[in-house]
This record gives structure tokens, sequence and C-alpha cells, in this order.
């Protein structure tokens, strides 16, 4: 399973990129606002800087426009901004249709703000290369996220869909672990769940015990 970040922020991606288990990065304008970022140049400029930063890993940028020849304009922008750019468009009608147009003119795609496994089935359909559930705001509406990814993977399984499950709106290191074992390829998560998977109380005192002991050979 591959780990994003998802976040705007720079030192939290740099740490990420550090601890040597990013594979990229998912942003949306609401993380790019809550870092202060605003204008068309600033947003182009932060996905770049982005880019840089990880290198190798694919970096989602979302596109604001919500028809057709809109998202096409914006995307086809997006995109030549780095190659390691997916153009993330919102599950409506015009942006199935224009994940079709990217994935037939070679721009890759990650389709945002999916609920359901029906959603999901459309945009393996139209040629997404990832597709993102969003298992926190599922919960939150008392139905189970990771329940979903589960019968999504099935379903991508049994049909032959190419499209990687990415699950996002992941609230903790539990999500994570869960949507692991649901079947997801990628998980983007805010830096904070990411480290709570480095903790455990067995490691710590383990890890006191091992140099207390190491004391007594100094």
């Amino acid at each position: 399973m591959k780990f994003f970040i998802d976040t705007a922020n720079l030192e939290q991606i740099k740490e990420a990129h550090e601890l040597g288990i990013l594979d990229g990065v998912t942003t949306n304008p609401s993380l790019m606002a809550k870092e202060g970022i605003k204008g068309k140049d600033a947003v182009y400029k932060h996905y770049k800087t982005i880019c840089e930063i990880v290198k190798d890993g694919d970096i989602s940028a979302e596109v604001i426009s919500t028809t057709f020849n809109e998202i096409i304009e914006e995307g086809k922008s997006l995109a030549a901004i780095h190659p390691n750019i997916i153009v993330k468009v919102p599950m409506i009608k015009d942006g199935v249709k224009a994940i079709k147009w990217f994935t037939d003119n070679g721009i890759p795609t990650n389709c945002t703000l999916v609920f359901s496994a029906g959603q999901a089935i459309l945009a393996a359909k139209a040629g997404a290369k990832y597709v993102s559930p969003f298992i926190g705001r599922i919960d939150d509406s008392n139905w189970d996220g990771v329940e979903l990814i589960a019968q999504i993977a099935q379903i991508y399984s049994l049909q032959g869909f190419h499209t990687e499950i990415l699950a996002a709106s992941i609230r903790s290191s539990l999500h994570i672990v869960k949507c692991a074992e649901a079947g997801a390829d990628v998980v983007t998560s805010p830096l904070e769940p990411i480290l709570g998977l480095l903790k455990h109380p067995l490691t710590d005192l383990g890890l006191a015990k091992f140099l207390e002991d190491a004391k007594k050979f100094a």
C-alpha cells in the first residue's frame, strides 16, 4: 500500500518524505487556503515546489471548475506544471466526462469526493488512475467508510478494473491499518496518523529497558 500525505504544508511534506515512506501528496483548495496560499499563480507555484520535494511521487492537484470545458482547460494547465501532477476531478457528471477525456489524452486523474461503490464504478469506467473514497466523512454520517473500501476492492477485483483505491479523509492510525486490511492501494493521511503508527507503549518500555541495561556495559 502506498502512503500519500494529505496536506499543503511544506514542512509536513518534508518530514514525511524524510521518514522514507512517502509515495505522494494530495491537496485540495481547503488545504491550500489553510496555508494562506491565494491566487492561481501562488497555488501553481506551490504545486511545483511540492513536486520538487517529493520528486518521484504522484501529486494530486484539484480543479475548482465544475463544467466540462472549464475542467478540461484547468486540468491541462495543472498537468503542465510538472510531469508528476495528477489532475483531481470531482465526482459529478461533467467530472466523469472530463476524466474520460483526460484518460484518452494521456493525463492521469484522481476522482475525488467519492462516497459510494456506484460512483467508484463510474470513475473506473472513465479511466481514473485513482478513486478517492472519503471514509472519515462517511463515518461521520453513521456509515462504515472502511466497509466501502472493501466493497470497492471486491468489485474492482471481480471486474478487472485497474483504478487504484485511494482511501481519503483519514482520521486516525487505526483508519490506515483498517484500510490496508480492506484492500486500499493507497492511503492519504495527515501527518499525525502516519506518525501515530510508530507508537506503542511496549516499544517505549522495551527501549527504556534496553537502554538501562546497556549502561551496565559502559
